[in-house]
């Protein structure tokens, strides 16, 4: 899947403590497994994270942008991009 370049999957696997207690990956290849299985995805703006999670269902009420990109399950990629794996 060209959605996860080898810069999500490097960022996936440095910061994949954030959203778990222990490695779930320990390579590229594990990490694109693993993103694919649980259908990760690649958002290319903060706006775009906001509407993930609207689309997803989440209550947004009294949320506020920054909050939302805090939350353990988003990843800032560092290049504009943020990676949502729901864990």
């Amino acid at each position: 899947m060209d959605e996860f370049d080898d810069v999500v999957l490097r960022c996936f696997l440095k910061k994949q403590g954030q959203l778990f207690s222990e490695p779930v990956a320990g390579n590229l290849d594990e990490a694109e497994a693993f993103l694919e299985e649980c259908m990760a995805v690649v958002v290319n703006s903060a706006e775009e994270v906001w509407e993930y999670f609207e689309e997803e269902g989440l209550d947004l009420d009294g949320a506020t942008p920054d909050e939302l990109l805090e939350a353990e399950e988003v990843f800032v990629i560092g290049d504009g991009r943020y990676l949502i794996v729901q864990g």
